[in-house]
């Protein structure tokens, strides 16, 4: 029977004790389990830092995208990795193909002996799982992490929208080039996926980098302005996951294996929805065939 650890963060949006349970007895179905809650930021990685092979077979995270962050960030063995959704959003196992009803995908994870093996992204040393922003798509995560959250819960996607709407309302919608990609151009701001979708709006999913794939290197997406009447454009991209890619108004790099971009000042920069702070360059790295996920087969 396969010995699993599940780290667990109570804070996380979809957490509950109920839940909680509910996840062990699905994971305890196929083996034995040891449970860890995490009692503070960063203590996932400490977690996760600790576990070793004889530890366990199998880790399981029960967070939200910040906490499986944390993990890949302190892991240090080559042990497979179930991501179960706690959060909000919880953007890595959606794309990944795993339930978004937390028991179902335990048990789902659990039952299965299917694994990916998948890249992951890297800034500034930092490791990340879908997606890195640097200029506006940090900015609106800081807005957002701005407004508190409630019991330890992050803010809705209605939040979202009205810190987007409150960005382009004191921009008028104008983003001028404030930063440069080494050796590609000057553009707006830079958004780095490592997979696909980029993000999810509700149920709806953000196809900014279509190409991108968790089993390949890292894709750039930068306007390299952005202007009002730009934005219908903008909306259908994001939405379809047409045009960029030829556009002349967007630069898209698709399987890089480094990108260097470098800010006029310091900017705000994110990986996975957690603020990284302001720097005024931002090395992203692919990090090729770094992690096994499981998934359901």
């Amino acid at each position: 029977m396969p010995r699993s650890i599940l780290i667990v963060n109570p804070n996380a949006s979809r957490v509950t004790p109920d839940l909680t349970v509910a996840v062990e007895g699905a994971l305890r179905a196929a083996g034995e389990l040891e449970t860890v809650l995490t009692e503070r930021p960063g203590h996932a990685a400490e977690i996760a830092e600790a576990v070793s092979r004889e530890d366990a077979e199998r880790i399981y995270v029960f967070s939200g995208d910040g906490g499986y962050n944390e993990v890949v960030n302190g892991l240090e063995v080559d042990l497979p990795v179930g991501f179960i959704p706690g959060g909000s959003t919880s953007v890595f196992p959606r794309a990944l193909g795993v339930p978004r009803d937390p028991v179902d995908a335990a048990r789902a994870l659990a039952a299965s002996p299917a694994e990916r093996r998948i890249s992951l992204g890297r800034v500034n040393g930092r490791r990340f799982t879908f997606s890195g922003g640097f200029g506006i798509d940090a900015e609106l995560v800081r807005r957002v992490d701005a407004l508190g959250r409630a019991s330890g819960k992050r803010a809705n996607d209605l939040a979202f929208a009205r810190a987007v709407a409150g960005i382009f309302a004191e921009s008028r919608a104008r983003f001028a080039p404030a930063m440069e990609v080494e050796g590609l151009g000057r553009v707006a701001f830079a958004l780095v996926a490592n997979g696909h979708p980029y993000s999810y709006v509700g149920r709806i999913p953000l196809r900014i980098a279509p190409k991108a794939r968790f089993e390949l290197g890292l894709d750039l997406v930068a306007p390299r302005e952005l202007r009002a009447r730009r934005l219908p454009q903008v909306a259908a991209w994001a939405l379809a996951g047409k045009g960029q890619q030829r556009s002349p108004h967007v630069l898209y790099v698709h399987d890089a294996d480094e990108l260097v971009v470098r800010a006029d000042q310091p900017l705000p920069l994110q990986v996975d929805g957690e603020d990284l702070g302001d720097v005024e360059e931002a090395h992203f790295e692919a990090e090729r065939s770094a992690l096994r996920v499981l998934v359901p087969e």
